[in-house]
């Protein structure tokens, strides 16, 4: 059987996102820390995986890939079973969750991470907060959410009432998100809330925030 390798921190949002795929896959893998904050990816052994210098790096035999999405769509489309995929093997419904893959990425995810990094990641380093910077990503990602909150009151996930890799890749920014002040943008769409306590509550996604809490002990 072909070795399996995930390298990548626990601080990396875009690690748990694969990390979470790979739990709901049921995917037999070796975990290869990578210490970001000695600058491990931007070494020599680690460049050689990927030349952008960025975590994470999945190794699946001969094939290694870098870039969580594209990973995590691969890795939907290999491991998917029948009733239980994460992804649509019809193309056209397939169009659709790449469709909102790529409204998480370019929509959600730029506005989310600003937020983050204002108010979870610079409180723990020490650092001030930049308020006109939480404002105008709160404004940002109000907007998107309200187009979220549309969606959902026609779905239960936000393609169609089954989970798929769209959902999937917003749970780090999701949690980290209800962790801060910026909660009550969530819990103010009572849509985008439900959506959220459901797929936070999955158990891949318990075994990443398990990884998380060990990696922390």
């Amino acid at each position: 059987m072909a070795v399996r390798r995930l390298y990548g921190s626990l601080d990396s949002p875009a690690t748990l996102k694969v990390l979470a795929c790979l739990f709901e896959h049921h995917i037999d893998f070796e975990f290869v820390p990578v210490d970001l904050s000695r600058g491990e990816h931007k070494k020599k052994p680690f460049l050689s995986m990927n030349p952008f210098g960025e975590v994470p790096v999945y190794e699946d035999g001969d094939v290694r890939q870098f870039e969580s999405r594209a990973i995590i769509r691969s890795m939907a489309h290999e491991h998917g079973k029948k009733g239980d995929e994460l992804v649509e093997w019809n193309p056209r419904k397939q169009a659709v969750v790449a469709n909102w893959i790529d409204v998480e990425d370019h929509k959600f995810e730029p506005p989310a991470t600003k937020l983050i990094y204002e108010l979870v990641i610079k409180p723990k380093k020490g650092l001030d907060t930049d308020e006109n910077v939480v404002a105008e990503a709160e404004s940002k990602l109000a907007e998107i959410l309200d187009v979220y909150e549309a969606q959902l009151t026609k779905f239960k996930y936000l393609v169609s009432d089954k989970y798929t890799i769209a959902d999937l890749l917003h749970l780090p920014n999701l949690q980290n998100i209800l962790g801060s002040r910026a909660k009550t943008l969530i819990g103010s769409r009572p849509h985008v809330s439900a959506w959220c306590s459901e797929i936070l509550a999955r158990p891949a996604w318990a075994k990443v925030r398990e990884m998380v809490k060990k990696g922390q002990a």
